[in-house]
């Protein structure tokens, strides 16, 4: 981000929402985060509304913010369902129901992945058009407007605590981490690659240490998922695999693959460090 924009980050945003106490503990002692972004699971809450601002268990500085996942999923997976008793939504309707929250909240935390516009939502569902017109049609109520993340942890007072004491994320109706561990395949192969860590660092090769580090992106494990129902269906569109079993193999033959150029560079280095041959000594010989 400093790189590419020019700007230091203050939000902290995990793979997928994942969170817990500890992780937030952790955020803290970092010492450069103003807030968090996770979840607003409705197990972790229970009567509450994510559309507060809340502080995490044991935190003194670090807020918490809250995604308002059926917002956020009207758009990112409803839009375009025309069996869905909402279809179509327009702009209008959805600034209505944002304009609802007004004395029932401070904030509403729309979050969903970028490829949400455009891929998971083509455009001739017309995804484009609405987020067009949606900024127009939220401003039209006076008391709305838009925050960015740091805007709004400095602008609210955590309304109170909140305890996550186990792990928590964005997926599937468990909000868990079930939906890239919930498995033996899953649990193998992420378990095989972390297992590689201390072999990757100390071969030293800034490719093999690339690849292996693209190896922990969670869509891969995210298709080995065996779910059925309706996170079942989910995970199948999004899957380019025919099926999670496919998806396994080819993520362990790629392991694999690293294990063996791992090997040649592990080769390669012991005769890199083979001390040189001394030449044999002359020696006089008395006569």
């Amino acid at each position: 981000i400093e790189n590419l924009f020019g700007q230091t980050p203050t939000v902290f945003r995990n793979t997928e929402l994942i969170y817990n106490n500890e992780l937030a503990l952790l955020i803290e002692a970092m010492g450069c985060f103003d807030a968090v972004i996770t979840e607003g699971a409705d197990h972790i809450l229970g009567l509450r509304s994510s559309n507060f601002v809340y502080r995490p268990k044991g935190c003194r500085r670090v807020k918490l913010l809250l995604k308002n996942y059926s917002l956020s999923d009207d758009i990112a997976f409803r839009f375009s369902n025309r069996q869905w008793v909402e279809w179509p939504l327009t702009a209008e309707k959805f600034a209505h129901w944002v304009s609802a929250v007004n004395g029932n909240g401070n904030v509403v935390n729309l979050f969903m992945d970028y490829e949400t516009f455009g891929e998971h939502q083509w455009a001739d569902t017309g995804i484009f058009d609405f987020m067009r017109h949606l900024p127009d049609e939220i401003l039209r109520h006076p008391d709305n407007n838009f925050k960015t993340p740091s805007e709004v942890a400095a602008r609210y007072d955590a309304s109170g605590i909140v305890d996550v004491p186990h792990v928590i994320s964005w997926a599937d109706t468990e909000r868990d981490l079930s939906a890239w561990l919930g498995n033996p395949m899953q649990s193998n192969a992420l378990h095989e690659v972390y297992r590689l860590e201390r072999r990757i660092k100390q071969v030293n090769d800034p490719r093999i240490l690339s690849d292996w580090r693209k190896l922990q992106t969670s869509d891969h494990f995210y298709y080995m998922c065996t779910k059925f129902f309706a996170d079942g269906d989910v995970h199948k569109y999004f899957n380019p695999y025919v099926s999670p079993y496919d998806s396994y193999i080819n993520f362990m033959n790629v392991l694999d693959q690293l294990q063996k150029r791992c090997a040649r560079q592990e080769a390669k280095s012991e005769i890199g460090v083979l001390p040189p041959r001394r030449s044999p000594e002359c020696v006089p010989v008395a006569g």
